[in-house]
């Protein structure tokens, strides 16, 4: 990610929240030289940008590190953001749709409210905050856009049907997008991990043991992914060498599900 000019990107879902996914996917783009706008409807997010801050080299003033307080599933609300990270850093290279989370439980035990949640959380946030960067990409002839994904799309383990739906619907909006902005140099791709060892799922370890078993069981190298994987993945995607990739799910999911 070598270059004359800063490259700079927006990471939702980089709060302070349980599962620090966005968290080091931000990191991880600001330790490659990536002007970095962390964004979270949890006000913790401005403590999730200091943190990421002061892994860089002190006084460090390139790359910038910013954050943004909001629900990005409002259409406003994600157009403000997009707004910042322009008028802060000049441009928008990688959009980073981290935001995410839901309401995991059977589905008949769902109601209007939580899978009313889930879906802002995961499809809404992913649709408003792209539908916003886009014209600032086209406008350049450039741009990354990756989402983050679920495995649980293949493996249909236990009680995740609405959570399915809602990252269902990123992949859709992928092929999509992929197609109708290849011409400026777009690309759109998913990162779709399996369960992922995070504080939460060890936590959940701890409370209900035979439902984090089953996660594991589907995966041939029998645990769940890293964060550090995950980042990895959307850092290569990020990259300029990777402007013929387009529309691909990437599963980091250890063999969980094969072609």
């Amino acid at each position: 990610m070598s270059g004359e000019v800063t490259r700079s990107a927006v990471v939702t879902g980089a709060g302070m929240g349980v599962g620090g996914i966005g968290r080091a996917i931000a990191a991880r783009l600001a330790q490659a030289g990536v002007s970095t706008l962390l964004a979270d409807a949890d006000p913790r997010v401005e403590e999730a940008a200091e943190q990421v801050r002061k892994m860089l080299p002190p006084e460090c003033d390139v790359p910038k590190i910013s954050h943004f307080v909001g629900d990005l599933s409002e259409e406003m609300v994600a157009g403000a953001l997009i707004s910042k990270a322009v008028n802060e850093f000049g441009r928008i290279d990688i959009l980073v749709n981290a935001a995410g989370s839901g309401v995991i439980r059977p589905f008949l035990e769902h109601d209007a409210e939580s899978l009313t949640a889930t879906l802002k959380r995961n499809l809404w946030t992913t649709i408003w905050c792209t539908h916003k960067a886009l014209p600032h990409m086209v406008a350049r002839n450039h741009g990354r856009i990756i989402n983050i994904g679920a495995d649980s799309l293949r493996t249909g383990i236990p009680n995740h049907a609405g959570y399915n739906a809602a990252k269902g619907g990123v992949i859709g909006l992928m092929v999509g997008l992929a197609k109708e902005f290849a011409q400026y140099d777009i690309t759109v791709n998913t990162v779709s991990p399996c369960v992922v060892n995070t504080p939460r799922h060890r936590e959940a370890l701890k409370h209900n043991a035979e439902l984090t078993k089953a996660f594991v069981q589907v995966v041939p190298k029998a645990r769940g992914v890293e964060i550090s994987e995950v980042t990895d993945a959307v850092l290569f995607l990020a990259g300029r060498e990777c402007a013929f990739i387009t529309g691909q799910d990437l599963s980091v999911n250890g063999g969980s599900a094969m072609p």
